[in-house]
């Protein structure tokens, strides 16, 4: 009998819970809780880490999970890391539902960095309106580079003061080309400092940056080890030996 674990927060997560869901399986969902208020999911739910790989495996067996999912972030690089440790331990099979990186197009303008302290060395002396697009959990190192006006977005309201002064929006995508454009121009947005997430929900940022000839300060996803990964929510029901009604 299949009892799956999702590791979840993305949206292709929550297409997969549904689709979970619709097909009877039985599974749980997993919040890693940076967000306060999470999306509701049609499965049960947990929210919280598991104590790293050892807690991770040890929840593996204690409740009975066939299957792990990892549909967390692509940035999300430790728990994907104790994922393949944990199911390795285990001998539970894992995959990754994982979206394509976004690649470069004609127009774009960007600066392809490998971390965060990289990013913020990219940005120029001189100050300027700057996008931080990144979370708010790699925000810290910027403070380093005081003299730029800088614009946050998060899901949810800061709870704890921030490390520089910034003007913050509060809000849940996907955002819509529209949406960025007319923050952009309202806000006089110069630089653009993105995480290769991929998919569409966060894309609008990347159209919108070309269109308006922005530099897009673009920091490469993290190295995880090897593991299996798809890119659609119907391969991993395949993989589940389910099909889907996606689209139906």
């Amino acid at each position: 009998m299949t009892h799956a674990l999702i590791l979840g927060g993305t949206a292709d997560a929550s297409l997969l819970a549904a689709e979970i869901a619709r097909a009877r399986i039985d599974a749980v969902y997993s919040y890693g809780g940076r967000t306060r208020a999470p999306a509701d999911q049609p499965l049960p739910t947990r929210i919280g880490g598991f104590g790293g790989v050892s807690g991770l495996a040890d929840y593996i067996r204690r409740e009975g999970i066939t299957h792990v999912i990892d549909a967390t972030h692509p940035f999300a690089a430790e728990m994907s890391r104790n994922a393949v440790a944990a199911c390795a331990e285990t001998g539970i099979p894992l995959i990754a539902l994982e979206r394509a990186p976004w690649a470069k197009a004609p127009g774009d303008n960007w600066i392809e960095v490998s971390e965060v302290n990289a990013a913020v060395a990219a940005l120029p002396d001189a100050p300027a309106n700057v996008f931080l697009a990144i979370g708010r959990q790699h925000i810290a190192p910027f403070a380093t580079r005081p003299q730029h006006a800088y614009t946050l977005r998060f899901v949810d309201q800061p709870d704890a003061p921030l490390p520089f002064a910034a003007d913050v929006i509060v809000s849940r995508g996907p955002f819509t080309l529209e949406g960025e454009l007319g923050m952009m121009r309202a806000r006089e947005i110069a630089w653009i400092v993105a995480r290769n997430s991929g998919g569409d929900g966060a894309r609008a940022k990347i159209d919108a940056a070309r269109m308006l000839g922005l530099p897009v300060i673009m920091i490469s996803r993290p190295e995880l080890p090897e593991r299996p990964r798809v890119e659609s929510v119907t391969d991993v029901m395949q993989w589940l030996g389910h099909s889907t009604r996606l689209g139906a």
